[in-house]
Parts: structure tokens; C-alpha cells; sequence
């Protein structure tokens, strides 16, 4: 649906599909995870590049998904491990998922002091139920997700994702994965470039952009992430704080990473492998990806369906949540002002329903 694409792209069985993992330690933590076999090592002979990210919306995550002893909550995202630490703080057990090794790593030594209270696996996401109910089986009370990118990846101008500094256009979260910006920049056609601008950047000049694009790749291709800013810039103008590239870089990123598709099927399969009266929390950066998470909730909460054609309306055989936040929550002033990445983001919180319940 939104990866047009010069070389056939694999159906949403992709997401689910080969669970074949290689047993790696991540360094300083003295606790197994599990990395897709050849991806390689998590770091490089040096170690770990230092990693930095604020976790966004930590208090209200924490007071939505009350941690506490026995409960077993999977941070499918990682990350910088914020939202991590404060979990295990609270006593509970942790499940950690990242799809970037680097992160991993990094997580993996700064959570090393909570020992066997912590589990983690390098996994997209979109593994959520097979990789959940291989690690336990009995299910589990919560399931956080912080889409977007960190701070880190944004930060360090070599993973390719960020506007104001030259670096590879790479973007890929995973470094083993194939597909990379300066790929799609490169090669794909010019329907197909605008069609990603359009449908995954909202960006209002995309036919104009992926001309200009296509143009000045027969001269020189793009490689640095400057140049293609530069290019865009040139084509949407300069207006606001915003800089005019960016709801094209989101589209690329969110293209070379299978984001959309990825968030589809992990909230698809969230519901299993929760715990009646377990608590999902999904933290979104922009619209399409919050679009997708309240419909999902609203899909799976409402009691019954009704349609003109029908004399009546039908009991929904999906309901199986409760919606907690009826509105999305948004950080408070104070937040935005110390963490002005953080000014996007919404909260939307849905609960298992438990067996009976009305």
C-alpha cells in the first residue's frame, strides 16, 4: 500500500514471517539477546558510540501502564531504554525489542544492573506476537511502543536521517537490511517518488520535488544528505521553523523502514499476546501514524457494527479493548520547552478487556 517500488515488495507476511534468530550477549550486560542471523556484531572493535535520547511522555506512560512486581511489560522500542529504566525501577519485569543494533547495545549496558528482571532481542516490531510469546508464553500485562526516530539516530549525521548535517543517505534503522534513501533517490521512478512524498509525507509539492529529483540525478547522484536537503529546499521554499525538507526525508525514512507496515501488524497482534486487563501505550510523531493507531482502537473497542444494509446492527467479532485515553495525550509545556522534539507527540492508551467484561 505505500511502498511502491521498481523490485517486488513482500506482502505483510514479512513482518511475521522468519523468526530465525542467532544468540548474541550484549556487551557489559551479562544477559542473552537475540539478533537476526548475519547482521553481524552490535558494535564496533572501539564499543559503543555514545548514545543519548530523552524519553518523551515518561510520567504519563508510567501512570497509564502502572508497572509494579509480577507484571511483565515489552518495550517494543527500545530506543535509549528511558522509558526502560523507569519500568524496572517500579519493579516489574522487562522485555526489550530493537530493531537497531547500535541501540540495543547501548541499552543493553545501561540496563545491566537490573540482571535477570531484563530481556533483550534485536526484533522490528512488527515480530511483536511471534517473538512475545516465544520469550512468555502466559502473555504479557503491557506493550509500549515510541515510534519515530531517537535523538541519537537524528544526531549522528552517518545514519543518514538528519536535515543539518552532511552524512550517507542511509536511514535505515537496521544497518541489515538492504533498502537505503540514497537507493530510492537514485533509482526509483518519478510516479513512484511523488506517490511516498504524497501519500507518507503529506507534502504538497511532491510532484514537483520528485521531478526536480529525477532531473538532477542524471548529473549527479545523490549521496549526502546536505545535497538532497538542499534540492528539496530549492523546490518547496524556505517558510517557518520547519525546515522544507522534512516531511521528504519522513517519507523516505518511513519507506526505507517499512514504518507503516510495521505499526500495522504490531498492533494487530498486540491484543494476543496481552493479559486480560493488560495495557497497550503507542506514542505517535505525526498524523499518519496516530491516524492508524485510533482506528485501530476504536476498530477493536466498539461492541457492535452497523451498516445501512444491514436490519440490524451485528455484534463486532474484534472487540476486544477498552479505550483509555479518549483523546491523545500531549506533553505539557514544560516538556516541549526542555525537549522540543518531544512537541508532536501523542499518546493513545487501549486496555484488553478481561473475560465477561461489559
Amino acid at each position: 500500500m505505500f511502498l511502491p517500488s521498481p523490485t517486488p515488495v513482500p506482502s505483510m507476511a514479512w513482518c511475521l514471517a522468519d523468526c530465525s534468530t542467532a544468540l548474541l550477549t550484549v556487551p557489559g550486560l551479562g544477559i542473552p539477546f537475540h539478533a537476526t542471523q548475519g547482521e553481524g556484531k552490535t558494535e564496533s572493535s572501539e564499543g559503543p558510540r555514545a548514545f543519548h535520547h530523552v524519553p518523551v511522555l515518561l510520567e504519563e506512560v508510567i501512570h497509564y501502564l502502572a508497572p509494579r512486581a509480577e507484571m511483565t511489560i515489552v518495550d517494543a522500542t527500545l530506543g535509549g531504554a528511558g522509558h526502560a529504566v523507569a519500568i524496572l525501577e517500579r519493579g516489574a519485569r522487562l522485555i526489550g525489542f530493537d530493531r537497531d543494533p547500535e541501540a540495543l547495545a547501548h541499552a543493553g549496558a545501561r540496563l545491566s544492573q537490573y540482571g535477570e528482571a531484563v530481556t533483550l532481542q534485536q526484533q522490528n516490531f512488527s515480530n511483536l506476537l511471534a517473538a512475545g510469546r516465544e520469550l512468555t508464553p502466559e502473555g504479557v500485562d503491557g506493550i509500549l511502543l515510541d515510534l519515530g526516530v531517537s535523538s541519537h539516530q537524528l544526531d549522528s549525521a552517518d545514519r543518514g536521517f538528519s536535515l543539518r548535517s552532511g552524512g550517507s543517505l542511509d536511514m535505515r534503522m537496521d544497518p541489515g537490511e538492504r533498502l537505503t534513501a540514497a537507493e530510492l533517490v537514485n533509482e526509483w521512478n518519478e510516479a513512484d517518488l511523488a506517490r511516498i512524498f504524497r501519500d507518507l509525507g503529506e507534502e504538497r509539492k511532491s510532484r514537483a520535488v520528485a521531478g526536480a529529483i529525477v532531473r538532477r540525478r542524471v548529473t549527479k547522484p545523490f549521496n549526502d544528505t546536505l545535497d538532497l536537503a538542499d534540492c528539496v529546499a530549492g523546490v518547496v521554499g524556505r517558510k517557518g521553523r520547519i525546515h522544507p525538507a522534512t516531511r521528504v526525508f519522513q517519507a523516505l525514512r518511513m519507506t526505507v523502514n517499512r514504518e507503516m507496515e510495521a505499526l500495522e501488524a504490531a498492533l494487530e497482534s498486540a491484543p494476543a499476546l496481552l493479559k486480560p486487563g493488560g495495557r497497550m501505550a503507542v506514542i505517535t510523531f505525526h498524523s499518519l501514524e496516530d491516524r492508524m493507531v485510533k482506528r485501530f482502537f476504536k476498530s477493536r473497542s466498539v461492541r457492535e457494527l452497523d451498516r445501512p444494509e444491514w436490519p440490524a446492527p451485528r455484534p463486532n467479532p474484534d472487540c476486544c479493548l477498552r479505550v483509555i485515553t479518549r483523546r491523545p495525550v500531549t506533553p505539557a509545556a514544560p516538556e516541549v520547552a526542555g525537549n522540543p522534539r518531544a512537541r508532536s507527540a501523542k499518546l493513545r492508551v487501549a486496555e484488553k478487556r478481561k473475560v465477561g467484561e461489559q
